[in-house]
């Protein structure tokens, strides 16, 4: 099989511009710099991973037994508040579970809130729903699923959750549901809904983006059975691996670790704030393991920048704006500094 064959991902649009970040071999096949020697800002994965601490060799020789899935749970519903472990369900990927999503719901007219995370819409309509994406909080009567992304990729925007609660209410009455992707949530977690999940509330939680173990590939779906256990057999047995088991169930259980990586973040998004502004950049929005800028030349901007090893997010749909993952420390945000200031 070819690496241009049907079941590849293509990694640019057709404007030539990258569809999802995080692409170091294709930003080295164009701007032609060694993807070892990027700094990648084109995610919102933090830079700062948790440790991986050394795994028993079995891990790696047998399938992941039951009781390690237990374990997982246990630790994601006390990380994120959830009292019932059955609303509950581990996927390799919060990816995984939006693809999968879409076909355990009734076809059905949907409302993407956007500009936001693509494959949400991608996903939908791949399984036949109509897709309606609205780039503001206006939602179509019509519609009978709503999903939005809390705090926003790629602008950072907050839905209050007390009022997504309510909307999850409204549609359950009829049949329907939001699904509210918490993928960021992690930095702000006065936003969560994933301890009020009803018949109508669907929360996604990734646990790669704030424990910067992205390549795990774990997120986990919250909601009420029975489209829970439709979930779970969707996804079917040994969904997540050993090793991915037991690297999240410690990580989800360190809580010292979470409070000061969220103050180590909150305060590289200060830092980052400062480069941009010092080259005159606009910032529009963001967590804090991102920083969106609204530029007139963002296109070029982001050319530029891959010119010097440096990979940014630009946008197809909203050519003014690109975002900035954060540099990881002193060093990356010198050399980023450094190409700003070289940008006319």
């Amino acid at each position: 099989m070819t690496r241009d064959s049907a079941f590849s991902v293509p990694s640019v649009d057709a404007t030539g511009l990258p569809t999802h970040g995080g692409d170091l071999a294709a930003a080295a096949a164009r701007f032609g710099w060694p993807a070892e020697e990027w700094l990648d800002l084109s995610t919102g994965i933090n830079p700062y991973a948790y440790p991986v601490p050394e795994l028993a060799p079995e891990l790696w020789h047998r399938l992941p037994d039951a009781s390690a899935e237990h374990d997982l749970i246990a630790a994601a519903c006390t990380c994120y508040g959830v009292t019932r472990p059955s609303h509950m369900v581990a996927g390799p990927g919060s990816q995984a579970l939006i693809q999968w999503l879409p076909y355990l719901v009734p076809v059905s007219r949907v409302t993407i809130v956007g500009l936001t995370y693509g494959e949400h819409a991608a996903a939908w309509a791949a399984a036949g729903h109509h897709v309606d994406v609205r780039e503001d909080e206006y939602v179509d009567p019509g519609s009978r699923v709503v999903v939005v992304v809390n705090p926003n990729n790629p602008d950072g925007r907050r839905l209050d959750p007390d009022g997504l609660a309510a909307l999850g209410d409204a549609l359950a009455r009829r049949g329907g549901l939001v699904v509210v992707d918490e993928a960021f949530a992690d930095v702000a977690p006065e936003l969560s809904l994933a301890d009020r999940v009803g018949p109508g509330v669907v929360v996604l939680r990734s646990f790669g983006k704030f424990f910067g173990l992205a390549g795990l590939r774990l997120g986990f779906a919250i909601c009420m059975p029975p489209l829970a256990g439709e979930l779970r057999r969707a996804v079917g047995p040994w969904a997540v691996s050993g090793p991915a088991l037991a690297v999240a169930t410690q990580a989800l259980s360190d809580e010292d670790w979470i409070i000061q990586m969220r103050r180590r973040l909150a305060a590289d998004a200060i830092a980052l704030d400062a480069v941009l502004a010092e080259a005159g950049l606009m910032v529009t929005g963001g967590t804090d393991l991102f920083r969106l800028v609204s530029a007139p030349r963002a296109w070029a901007l982001y050319e530029h920048l891959g010119s010097r090893g440096i990979l940014t997010r630009p946008f197809a749909s909203a050519p003014r704006l690109l975002r900035f993952g954060l540099p990881g420390g002193t060093a990356g945000r010198e050399r980023l500094r450094r190409a700003l200031g070289e940008w006319g």
